[in-house]
């Protein structure tokens, strides 16, 4: 079969599509009709130069139109320092209470202007991660959790830092720190099922890797407030899952336990379940209490007893942030637990 040459014409070629030109603090100011420094001073909430609400509207507006979002580097060289507040993600599971006053200091921060950037924990952990955080260059760090010792405190402040807060079980050196004072959370329990009779009391203990800064002080909470009485403290370990809070449950009349102080809401709603399917009443056969008092806890039933943390305002804490990034050299601020009440509910 003979082969036909096919001649085609000549195209011109298409040029590719070019980049789309970015909007500048020049083309808002030209939109709204005000100075490129006046749109400087709205969209950086600048409080040294005062602005009419009708002419912050219509920056706002331009650059909504426009798409216009703030360089952030070139606001840190202006300011002499980024305005990124880093939280490192905890590496350990914390509970719906932590990440819902997680969330809200982000809130809070994001209300001063600061920029909050989470920063995963895969690989290093403590001081050495501090190099990594501190590469960043952020301006303020809040490291939740433990791990983090002087050397790493001192080394972001070296990189730029100006306020390091931790918030945790200890308070480390050259440091803010919100202070988790976990042992008056298991006194409160163990006092709690005492004056409801109870005598035979067991406490979970989290098999979770990392909990431990948390769940060894509850639990010493509890021995600590049933000292000198009859009663008697059993430590439960208890791995989140079904598979272990029914391992557990099958053993519950051997262990001959009257209470149990469940580490905190989520874990004594697995094992409030988990009983309940062995035919144990709750709490005619065993108070339950949690801690946290989350709302799924008061929808169940029976209604979770539970114990009340109460924490200091993220407003007051982002305030503390944006105090200390103004003012590095003043000394650190300790802030504490403000209280840990309990709740009595049906369970206990």
């Amino acid at each position: 079969m003979p082969y036909v040459m096919v001649q085609i014409p000549n195209t011109p070629a298409v040029p590719p599509p070019g980049p789309l030109s970015v909007p500048t603090s020049a083309d808002v100011a030209r939109l709204a009709g005000v100075s490129r420094a006046t749109v400087s001073y709205v969209l950086n909430n600048t409080s040294a130069v005062r602005i009419s609400e009708p002419t912050r509207r219509r920056v706002h507006a331009a650059a909504k139109e426009l798409g216009y979002v703030p360089h952030a580097a070139a606001r840190s060289l202006r300011a002499g320092h980024s305005r990124m507040v880093l939280m490192p993600a905890p590496n350990v599971p914390v509970g719906a209470l932590y990440s819902q006053f997680i969330s809200e200091l982000q809130w809070a921060l994001g209300r001063l202007d600061y920029t909050v950037v989470q920063h995963g924990t895969v690989g290093p952990r403590g001081d050495e991660a501090a190099r990594a955080w501190a590469e960043l260059r952020p301006v303020a760090v809040l490291v939740p959790g433990a791990g983090l010792g002087p050397q790493g405190v001192a080394l972001l402040k070296r990189s730029g830092a100006r306020a390091v807060l931790t918030l945790g079980p200890e308070r480390v050196e050259g440091a803010h720190a919100l202070l988790m004072d976990h042992e008056s959370v298991g006194h409160r329990a163990g006092r709690h099922l005492y004056a409801r009779g109870r005598r035979r009391i067991g406490v979970v203990v989290p098999e979770e890797p990392g909990l431990e800064a948390y769940s060894r002080p509850r639990l010493e909470g509890v021995r600590r407030a049933l000292r000198d009485t009859d009663a008697t403290v059993a430590e439960l370990p208890l791995a989140y899952s079904e598979e272990s809070g029914a391992r557990l449950a099958e053993r519950w009349s051997a262990l001959g336990l009257d209470a149990v102080f469940a580490y905190n809401d989520e874990y004594a709603m697995l094992l409030m379940r988990t009983l309940q399917d062995q035919g144990i009443g709750v709490p005619g056969d065993t108070a339950v209490i949690g801690a946290d008092d989350l709302m799924l806890g008061r929808l169940l039933r029976p209604r979770l007893s539970t114990v009340r943390i109460e924490l200091p305002s993220a407003r007051d804490l982002a305030a503390l942030v944006d105090r200390a990034v103004r003012d590095p050299a003043a000394p650190p601020e300790t802030h504490e637990l403000l209280g840990a009440t309990v709740v009595h509910r049906d369970s206990s």
